[in-house]
């Protein structure tokens, strides 16, 4: 490869063009062989081209630290990401940053074996609705590791793993994201030792329909520290995280085997947990296949705190929590809309399928059952929601994911 390389230089020094680190980068990406390492220079470079890998295996990308090698997309003309990699295998990121993206900062697609370490995705001017969506984004992608990296002011989610399996995030950091962490429509994930803050929303696990993958399964979060998520919304017309309320610590919408435990979850100002089927959208479905519900769902063993306030206003749920509960919102919100096929002949949910939650210290619960609550537009303002813990006691028995990457 560094023969390859030193040929193209050649060539393109033989035009009289001086060689800067976007073209050095870009014949590096080219013409990567397996076992190669693309090194990432000291310095801040602007790079005005997106840098692209397709079907390339075993390669190491990587800088000499997040603040010490930036790519800087400031005055991107061509692309929208910043790195793109598709249908490849085994491929490290790690030690530098990437700023100021038109589009996603790192995608990742079709790719088994993809680690970020020790990489950043940041939008320098602060959050704002022209901001890319994603920082780091792996999707469609299997084993896939995130760890002791940043993401910061992306306009959708900053760190955001999609359809993909067999997924670690730890010891990284998301702040002043529309959603700090999200796992979406995604099988045997954990999400560790993170510390997601002034997010509008801290960790989000999502199920969506119209989607190649249609189940996301065996989450598990756990020893977060989830805290002052309360950033405005400023999220895209149109994207789903823009129903996020802000001041919402972790929200679990339409997925299934769920664990949440051993979080500490504070000062999130409208909600620290919110458990809700796809209905809360009040989006249409059209995906036959998609199932709208969440089942199976365990929180447990978690610190909450929150200092009095007023949830968020400006959405009609933070409206309706400031008039039932005024500065003292609960901790844990449940819509009460169980999956109909875990009911049985009795109208009993079955035990394995039910919301769970046990052992949290200080947590204040609602059941806003809004199949029955939500008939007419005042209903949910004259109801009595439910706060008892009663039919969500279980006996916790959670097999965390192996952690093997």
């Amino acid at each position: 490869m560094r023969y390859k390389a030193f040929i193209v230089s050649l060539f393109i020094i033989s035009k009289g063009l001086a060689v800067d680190t976007e073209k050095d980068l870009q014949t590096q990406f080219i013409l990567a062989e397996p076992g190669d390492t693309i090194t990432i220079p000291n310095g801040t470079h602007n790079i005005k081209g997106a840098l692209s890998i397709e079907g390339k295996d075993n390669l190491v990308i990587r800088g000499s630290g997040m603040n010490r090698s930036i790519l800087s997309f400031a005055g991107q003309t061509e692309g929208a990401q910043g790195i793109s990699i598709t249908n490849s295998k085994n491929i490290i990121l790690e030690d530098f940053s990437v700023h100021d993206t038109k589009g996603d900062a790192i995608k990742v697609q079709y790719t088994d074996g993809i680690i970020f370490r020790r990489v950043s995705a940041e939008w320098t001017g602060g959050p704002k609705e022209s901001n890319g969506a994603y920082g780091l984004y792996p999707v469609l992608c299997q084993n896939v590791l995130i760890e002791h990296s940043v993401a910061i002011a992306a306009s959708d989610a900053g760190i955001y793993v999609g359809q993909s399996r067999d997924i670690v995030v730890r010891y990284s950091i998301a702040v002043n994201n529309v959603a700090g962490i999200e796992i979406e429509n995604s099988i045997d994930a954990e999400v560790y030792e993170n510390h997601t803050y002034d997010n509008t929303g801290g960790i989000l696990i999502f199920d969506l329909p119209d989607l190649v993958q249609k189940e996301g399964s065996h989450i598990r979060v756990y020893n977060n520290l989830i805290e002052h998520n309360n950033l405005f919304n400023f999220a895209p017309e149109g994207a789903i995280v823009g129903k996020v309320i802000p001041g919402t610590g972790v929200m679990v919408l339409a997925t299934s085997d769920v664990h949440i435990y051993d979080n500490t979850i504070r000062n999130n100002k409208s909600v620290g947990t919110a458990i809700v089927s796809y209905f809360i959208t009040e989006e249409a479905i059209n995906d036959s296949l998609y199932n709208p519900y969440t089942s199976s769902i365990h929180i447990y063993n978690n610190t909450y705190e929150r200092m009095p306030g007023l949830p968020a206003l400006d959405y009609e749920i933070g409206q309706l929590l400031a008039i039932k509960y005024g500065r003292n919102t609960p901790d844990i919100i449940y819509d009460g809309m169980p999956d109909p096929a875990y009911i049985n002949a009795e109208g009993i949910i079955l035990p394995e399928s039910n919301l769970c939650i046990q052992n949290n210290s200080e947590a204040r619960f609602t059941n806003m059952d809004i199949e029955n609550n939500f008939e007419k537009w005042y209903s949910p303002f004259l109801s009595d929601f439910s706060e008892d813990f009663t039919p969500f006691h279980c006996g916790i028995t959670h097999h965390p994911v192996a952690t093997s990457k």
